[in-house]
């Protein structure tokens, strides 16, 4: 069976990509963006399977 780790992290609006790309390389899985808790800075949820 498959055993995933999960991340939130928040994004700054102007780093967005920059801020993925390096979770991305790390072998994070972007699953979903959503609105911040003050409803605007986004924060994403990632996963990646467990070591």
């Amino acid at each position: 069976m498959t055993k995933w780790e999960y991340a939130t992290i928040p994004l700054i609006i102007h780093a967005t990509k920059q801020i993925l790309d390096q979770w991305g390389d790390d072998g994070w899985e972007l699953v979903q963006v959503i609105p911040g808790p003050n409803g605007t800075n986004p924060v994403a949820y990632l996963k990646r399977e467990k070591q």
